[in-house]
């Protein structure tokens, strides 16, 4: 068995749903009794198509899940990942504007996972840049969370626990 991760790491915006939950969407959002989820305007809001699939995955290897997002809209990306039924997968959430590093600075103070056992997907280099840093391995996510990436990304992981 290929070495997993002891934290997966999620952004949220352009990563877990296709919009930025600050300026694209109004909230709050509300769910219908057909699971449709909508914003105050009556948008319809979705996550990215595999994102279910990519938690549920993880979630059958026994790897825990949190989310990483410097949004400022913190109430409505809290009730979208509620909605969404999220919340049951991303056990840890650190979302509010600042440095993502300060997030991951708390995961590792919350689950004792050191750095190196984290794997951290998101849409924006920069994050990814500043992350690595902290030797994270980091996934750049184009077109959303997908299998595709996840793999990818497990793969990278276990070829950084193997090293040089």
């Amino acid at each position: 068995m290929e070495q997993l991760p002891k934290l997966a790491v999620f952004d949220l915006d352009y990563t877990l749903w296709p919009f930025w939950v600050d300026t694209h969407v109004d909230p709050p959002f509300t769910k219908s009794s057909d699971g449709t989820v909508r914003d105050r305007r009556g948008q319809t809001i979705q996550l990215y198509h595999e994102v279910p699939e990519v938690l549920e995955r993880l979630h059958s290897l026994k790897v825990p899940m949190a989310a990483a997002s410097r949004t400022g809209e913190i109430d409505g990306a809290n009730q979208l990942l509620e909605l969404f039924d999220l919340v049951k997968y991303l056990v840890h959430r650190e979302i509010y504007p600042g440095s993502k590093v300060t997030h991951f600075k708390r995961l590792q103070q919350q689950t004792n996972v050191p750095f190196s056992q984290m794997i951290f997907f998101d849409d924006e280099s920069r994050n990814i840049i500043d992350v690595s840093k902290l030797g994270v391995t980091c996934i750049l996510v184009e077109n959303g969370m997908s299998l595709q990436t996840l793999t990818r990304g497990l793969e990278r992981f276990a070829k950084a626990q193997a090293g040089p």
